[in-house]
């Protein structure tokens, strides 16, 4: 029993050596997968400039609403989008160039140590198949039209949950409801009678 567990022990030792170790061929494989994956790694670091961005904006609508003159808030709201484009522009460049020079020192060393050469073959013949691009390519078509009929079929128990929210988050803070001169009561209001 314990002539077999050292065995297991043993050849489970020689497997992960085998796997860490770095080859030039294994080094080759791992190029070949970072230059493949170029455009996943921009998308992160657009991703990272950019996701902050919403929250912003969203606030400095609110903000454009609440303190600035109506006949200026069109003015004030170009401005404001041309800084923020100017912002995402020059700093996702900064994060882009930051995140492509860090990826081979980060993500080749963890391939290296994870992935067998016979592996990292199989990552490189699949990452490079006309199919998974096509199938990429479809992506965002697929997922589109997905969001389409969830929002179709949730729409009516959506947006009076998020008219609510927005109503109780109004009151809460002391300000008028969004849209108060507009289309929704606020939450607990009576509908005027109809005449």
């Amino acid at each position: 029993m314990k002539k077999t567990l050292l065995i297991l022990a043993l050849a489970a030792a020689a497997s992960a050596s085998v796997q860490a170790q770095s080859t030039p061929a294994k080094k080759e494989l791992v190029a070949r997968i970072l230059k493949i994956q170029q455009p996943a790694i921009d998308n992160m670091a657009r991703g990272l400039v950019t996701e902050p961005l919403g929250p912003l904006m969203e606030s400095a609508e609110f903000a454009l609403q609440q303190r600035v003159a109506a006949d200026k808030r069109e003015t004030v709201a170009k401005e404001i989008q041309a800084d923020a484009k100017k912002y995402a522009d020059e700093t996702t460049a900064i994060v882009r160039d930051r995140a492509n020079k860090l990826a081979p020192t980060t993500i080749g060393p963890m391939l290296e140590e994870k992935f067998t050469e016979d592996e990292l073959k199989q990552v490189v013949t699949m990452l490079e198949s006309p199919v998974l691009a096509k199938f990429q390519a479809a992506g965002g078509d697929i997922q589109r039209a997905l969001v389409e009929k969830v929002v179709a079929e949730t729409r009516s128990q959506v947006e009076p949950r998020l008219k609510a929210l927005e109503a109780s988050m109004a009151k809460r803070l002391g300000v008028p409801p969004p849209n108060a001169a507009g289309s929704a009561p606020a939450a607990g209001a009576k509908p005027a009678p109809k005449k």
